[in-house]
C-alpha cells in the first residue's frame, strides 16, 4: 500500500493541488475502516498469568476436596467410641472444614495483585505506564519484540551524518572550516531553528525565498553576504545538477564536466546504498536580489557545493538494550514502513542483523507472496519487515504466537491498533502516539524508548519470581499444615484446634507472602532464557520444592508434638502433658513457617549471600509476624486458644525446629544447584 500512488484515503488530508477522483469505497471498505475490523476482529488472548493462575485454582479444588473426605472419614473410624456421636460429627466436621480452609491459599490473589501493582510503579519510575494489570507479569514471558523503527529504536531526527564536497566524503567528526560553501548553503537553506546560536542566520539575513516544490524538488533562499548576496540552493541531487554549471577547485571556478557530474551521480548512489538520504547543495554569488523568486532566475548557472547524507540514527541506549535482550534470550524484530534499505541499515547498526545478511529482510510485496503456512514455519528467518501495512504486522505477529511465542508489539499511528490488540502485549507510544493506539495498548512508554521496553522485561520477570516464591511459600506452608493435621488424625493423636490453625494462617499468610513480592530484582535474571509459553508458576522446581519443604515442616511439627509428651514439667499429668505437647505443635507450625519464609527468598540460590536482608519490608514483616505468633502465651492469651504456657527447653525446641527448616532447605539447594551444573 505504501507505493501506491493513484489512491487517496479516507481520514487523510490533501495539503497541496487540487484533483478529481473516483470513490471505490466507503465506511468499512475504505482502509481506515479495514483497519476498524481488523481491530474489532482481533483474538483477545489470555494473559499467562491469568491461566495459571485458572489451572492452580483447579489443583487447590481437586486436592482439597480429596483432602476434607479422606480427613473426616478417618476421623470418624479413629475416634469413634470416644465421645457422643453427634458431637463428633461436629468436631470432625469442624477440623476437615478448618483443615480445607488452611490448605487454601487464601490470600494469593490479593497478593498477586498487591505484587502486580507494586511492579506497575516501578515500571511507571521507568517511564512505562502500564494500562492492564496481568500485563507486568506477561512482559517477564516475552520471547518475541517486534518494534517499530523510526522513534522508537531511532532518534526520529534526521542528522547529517557524511558531507561531499570537493570530491572527497567527510563524516560528521571531521572539522569543516567555517565558510564551506556545502555548509553555508545547508544552513542558510533551511528553516531550522537553532535555539542556542545562529550567528551564521543572524550575519546572513534573508532576503528572499522561492519555497521547496515537490515538482521542482528544490529550495532557495538568498542571503545577505557582506556588501553582495548569497544565493543557496538544496534539493534532490539529481535536479541540482541539472542547474549546475561550474564548480570551485582549489579556489578557483571552472565549468563542470561531465566525468565530475558522474561522480557526483556516483557518490550519491553510494551514500544511498548506506541508507543515507542525500541532499544536492549549490549556490552562487549575485551583485543584487532578483526582482521577483522566479526559479528562472535564482535557481541557474550554480556552482556545486557538495552533498549531504542524513540519517535518523539510532537511539544511543538502543545497541545495549537489543543486545541485553539477546542475551536473556529475547528476539527484537523490526518491523517499519521505510524503505528495505534504511531499515536494514539501522538494524545493522543496532545488532538486530548482522552485516550483510540482507536475506533476513523481507518486504510486504514479498511477504504478500507467502502462504500462511509456509510463513509460520519460517518466520524465524527473518529479522527486518520493511515497507509494511496493518495487514502484515497482525499477520507476523500471528506467526510468532503459532509457534507459541509471548510477542510484544510496539505501535503509535491508527493503523497500529490491530497488531497491538492482537499481540500478547501492545505498547504504545506515549510522545508520538495517537489516542487510538493508547487505547489498544497494554502499555505506554513515557519516552518512545526501546531501552524502556527492556528494562519492563526486566521487571516483568522480577515480578514473575516474586509470585512464584510467594506461591512457594504459601503452598508449602499449607502442605505442612494439611500434613500435621491428616498425620495426627492418622495416628489417633490429639489435633489442633480450627481456632489454632485458623490463627496461623491470618498471622503468616499476610504479612510475609506480601513482603516476598517487593523483593529486588535476582542478579542475573536478564541472563536467563524465557520460560516458555507452557511454563506455570509450578515450573523450574517449584512443585517439588512445595512438595519436599512442605512434608519437612510437617515432620518437624510431629517431631515437637513427641517432643512435648516426653519432655516439660508436666510429665506426671498426661493431661497438661498433652496440653504442652499441642501447644509446641502449634507455635512451632506457626513459626517455622516465618523461618521458612527466609528460604522462600531465593528459589534455588543460598540465602547465605550479602544482600539477603536487604528487604527491610521483608525483614518488619518476619518481625511483626512473630511477635504477633507468640503473643498467644500470654496469660490472657493461652485461655482463648486453649494452650499452655511452656518452659525454657520447650521453647528452644520450637526455635531449633525452626533453624532446622532452613539448614536442611539449604542442603537440598546446595545439591539441586551441583545437580543443575552437571
Amino acid at each position: 500500500m505504501a507505493d501506491r500512488i493513484n489512491m487517496a484515503y479516507s481520514s487523510t488530508n490533501v495539503t497541496y493541488g487540487r484533483g478529481e477522483g473516483i470513490v471505490v469505497g466507503t465506511g468499512m471498505n475504505t482502509e481506515v475502516g479495514k483497519i476498524a475490523t481488523m481491530l474489532n476482529n482481533a483474538d483477545e488472548t489470555d494473559t499467562p498469568l491469568k491461566e495459571n493462575l485458572n489451572h492452580l485454582g483447579k489443583i487447590l479444588t481437586i486436592m482439597i476436596l480429596a483432602i476434607w473426605v479422606i480427613v473426616f472419614v478417618v476421623g470418624m473410624f479413629t475416634k469413634q467410641g470416644t465421645e457422643p456421636m453427634n458431637a463428633l460429627l461436629i468436631d470432625m466436621f469442624l477440623v476437615a472444614v478448618s483443615l480445607a480452609v488452611a490448605a487454601i491459599p487464601e490470600g494469593l490473589p490479593a497478593i498477586v495483585t498487591i505484587i502486580l501493582a507494586l511492579g506497575t510503579q516501578t515500571m511507571a519510575k521507568h517511564k512505562a505506564i502500564v494500562r492492564k494489570l496481568p500485563a507486568v507479569e506477561t512482559l517477564g514471558a516475552t520471547d518475541i519484540i517486534c518494534s517499530d523503527k523510526t522513534g522508537t529504536l531511532t532518534q526520529n531526527r534526521m542528522t547529517v551524518e557524511k558531507i561531499f564536497y570537493r570530491g572527497s566524503l567527510h563524516d560528521d567528526n571531521d572539522e569543516i572550516e567555517e565558510n564551506n560553501p556545502a555548509l553555508l548553503s545547508m544552513v542558510l537553506a533551511n528553516d531550522t531553528k537553532i535555539e542556542n546560536g545562529g550567528d551564521l542566520l543572524e550575519e546572513h539575513k534573508r532576503v528572499q525565498e522561492v519555497p521547496f516544490d515537490s515538482e521542482r524538488k528544490l529550495m532557495s533562499t538568498v542571503n545577505k553576504y557582506g556588501d553582495k548576496f548569497f544565493v543557496a540552493v538544496k534539493g534532490a541531487p539529481d535536479e541540482v545538477l541539472k542547474r549546475v554549471t561550474s564548480v570551485k577547485i582549489n579556489d578557483e571556478i571552472t565549468p563542470i564536466t561531465a566525468q565530475q557530474r558522474q561522480d557526483i551521480l556516483q557518490t550519491n548512489q553510494d551514500m544511498a546504498k548506506k541508507a543515507l538520504r542525500v541532499l544536492g547543495l549549490a549556490y552562487k554569488v549575485i551583485d543584487k536580489t532578483y526582482d521577483d523568486s522566479s526559479t528562472d532566475n535564482v535557481e541557474q548557472d550554480l556552482i556545486f557545493a557538495g552533498l549531504a547524507g542524513m540519517i535518523d540514527p539510532e537511539r544511543p541506549e538502543a545497541k545495549a538494550a537489543v543486545a541485553e535482550a539477546h542475551s536473556a534470550g529475547i528476539r527484537t524484530v523490526m518491523i517499519t514502513g521505510d524503505h528495505q534499505v534504511t531499515a536494514q541499515a539501522i538494524a545493522e547498526r543496532i545488532g538486530i542483523l548482522e552485516p550483510g545478511h540482507d536475506e533476513r529482510v523481507l518486504t510486504a510485496a514479498q511477504l504478500d507472496q507467502l502462504s500462511d503456512d509456509y510463513f509460520k514455519k519460517h518466520v524465524a528467518d527473518y529479522n527486518v519487515y520493511a515497507r509494511v501495512s496493518p495487514e502484515h504486522k497482525v499477520r507476523i505477529v500471528k506467526a510468532w504466537q503459532a509457534n507459541d511465542k509471548i510477542v510484544v508489539m510496539t505501535g503509535d499511528g491508527v493503523n497500529d491498533a490491530p497488531s497491538l490488540k492482537q499481540a500478547d502485549i501492545g505498547i504504545g507510544m506515549g510522545i508520538t502516539g495517537t489516542e487510538v493506539s493508547k487505547g489498544a495498548a497494554d502499555m505506554v512508554l513515557a519516552d518512545d524508548n526501546f531501552a524502556t521496553i527492556v528494562e519492563a522485561v526486566k521487571q516483568g520477570r522480577k515480578v514473575f519470581s516474586n509470585i512464584q516464591k510467594a506461591i512457594l511459600y504459601l503452598m508449602s506452608c499449607n502442605v505442612g499444615e494439611v500434613l500435621t493435621v491428616f498425620m495426627m488424625t492418622m495416628l489417633g493423636w490429639d489435633i489442633l484446634a480450627p481456632v489454632q490453625l485458623l490463627w496461623i494462617n491470618l498471622v503468616t499468610d499476610t504479612l510475609p507472602a506480601i513482603a516476598l513480592g517487593v523483593e529486588p530484582v535476582e542478579d542475573g535474571i536478564m541472563k536467563c532464557k524465557p520460560r516458555g509459553k507452557k511454563s506455570n508458576f509450578f515450573s523450574g522446581g517449584v512443585a517439588s520444592s512445595i512438595i519436599y519443604q512442605g512434608i519437612l515442616e510437617g515432620v518437624l511439627v510431629l517431631g515437637a508434638y513427641q517432643f512435648g509428651l516426653h519432655v516439660g514439667l508436666h510429665i506426671d499429668n498426661p493431661a497438661l502433658q498433652h496440653g504442652d505437647a499441642l501447644t509446641m505443635a502449634f507455635l512451632t507450625l506457626g513459626l517455622i513457617q516465618l523461618f521458612h519464609a527466609i528460604n522462600s527468598k531465593y528459589l534455588h540460590q543460598s540465602i547465605f549471600r550479602k544482600h539477603t536482608f536487604s528487604n527491610k519490608w521483608f525483614n518488619g514483616a518476619i518481625i511483626i509476624s512473630a511477635l504477633v505468633m507468640s503473643a498467644v502465651e500470654l496469660p490472657f492469651m493461652t485461655r482463648f486458644f486453649d494452650i499452655t504456657e511452656l518452659n525454657g527447653a520447650q521453647w528452644a525446641a520450637v526455635l531449633i525446629a525452626g533453624l532446622c527448616m532452613i539448614l536442611i532447605v539449604e542442603i537440598v539447594k546446595f545439591f539441586e544447584r551441583i545437580a543443575g551444573k552437571r
